[in-house]
């Protein structure tokens, strides 16, 4: 059997941090692995219009900011289709279809779902497009016979529920839809990357990112004003690294070169965090080594980001090219879907 990936985001602004490490870096080194016959990057609007149908606009200009990123990233258009949901005719059949197979209580207690309600304060007032979205995603997943889904811990649980229609599906219909599994980030400090305010996860919505276009003077002042230790007052006091979000990010993205490059009088990241626990160490030199950290990792991404920006006849083109192709896979699944339900009349 192939082997398939499908994974994306929802096109609601441009991406941040958080999303590099939680899935475009592991994207990018997957792509390029070898190992998988095809890869599908989906720019979700179906999905984001379901908090935001007030405001298509807004998930219009996101659509090339996200692909903008994605390009800047190292998502390559040779290896993997970048295409756009609301294109895709076939998501929609396949999404009615799987309606049926989920009750409104089971849709109400997916854990995902009830943590982004009560974010988006909805209350009783909940569009049935947005209670409903695990199962769109369930189509998305399942449309392009989708082996492996690269996402956060957050989107465990819409795995799980994906993965339930796929079976209730093949037991009712006959083996007719691939089983998916979801594929975590290995570093631990990327399964859910904090905000700069240390209280939630980093959100667009919370104004506590730090984005992949920030220039080099905005990463700089968001760095220096991160939240830490809350009761490490003075230099001389011991500090606490578990839950500190500067030390969160520096398990993510610091590498040992860096460590070497930018961290005179100490062999590793762990010589740095044992003086912070024992005293004697500022906020201010650990945020300024984050800095040096980010700053050599987002630059490369922020000029090529820019490079392609001078070219958007590119970009849309990689779109199209990308949604025509993830059309062609999608409609082929969906032949297969009719056939086993008995409602291909005129075949």
């Amino acid at each position: 059997m192939s082997k398939i990936i499908l994974t994306g985001d929802r096109p609601t602004g441009r991406l941040h941090i958080g999303h590099y490490v939680g899935s475009l870096r592991n994207r990018v080194t997957l792509q390029n692995s070898g190992e998988y016959d095809e890869v599908y990057i989906m720019l979700a609007d179906v999905q984001a219009l379901t908090d935001n149908f007030d405001n298509p606009e807004k998930i219009r200009d996101n659509i090339l900011e996200v692909a903008l990123d994605y390009l800047a990233v190292g998502l390559d258009p040779a290896k993997s289709h970048i295409l756009i949901q609301s294109q895709i005719e076939a998501l929609y059949e396949l999404t009615v279809y799987y309606l049926n197979l989920v009750s409104l209580a089971r849709a109400e207690r997916n854990p995902t779902v009830k943590a982004e309600i009560n974010l988006r304060g909805f209350g009783s007032s909940i569009p049935l497009g947005f209670l409903c979205y695990p199962v769109s995603q369930a189509a998305d997943i399942t449309a392009f016979d989708a082996t492996t889904v690269p996402a956060g811990e957050d989107q465990a649980p819409m795995l799980e529920q994906t993965q339930e229609i796929v079976q209730r599906f093949n037991n009712i219909y006959g083996e007719t839809l691939v089983m998916p599994k979801i594929l975590l980030p290995d570093n631990k400090a990327s399964l859910r990357l904090p905000g700069t305010d240390g209280q939630n996860k980093m959100s667009k919505s919370l104004g506590n990112c730090i984005f992949l276009s920030d220039s080099s003077k905005e990463i700089k002042t968001k760095v220096m004003s991160m939240y830490t230790d809350p009761n490490h007052l003075r230099v001389e006091d011991p500090g606490t690294v578990e839950g500190n979000p500067v030390f969160t990010y520096l398990d993510a993205f610091c590498a040992q070169e860096m460590v070497d490059e930018y961290l005179e009088g100490y062999e590793t990241l762990d010589d740095l965090k044992d003086h912070y626990r024992r005293g004697g160490l500022g906020d201010v030199k650990v945020k300024k080594f984050l800095n040096n950290v980010l700053q050599e990792t987002l630059t490369p991404i922020r000029e090529r980001r820019e490079d392609y920006a001078q070219n958007m006849d590119y970009v849309k083109d990689v779109l199209k090219k990308g949604t025509e192709a993830a059309q062609e896979k999608a409609s082929g699944t969906v032949a297969r879907v009719k056939e086993n339900m008995r409602v291909n009349y005129f075949a």
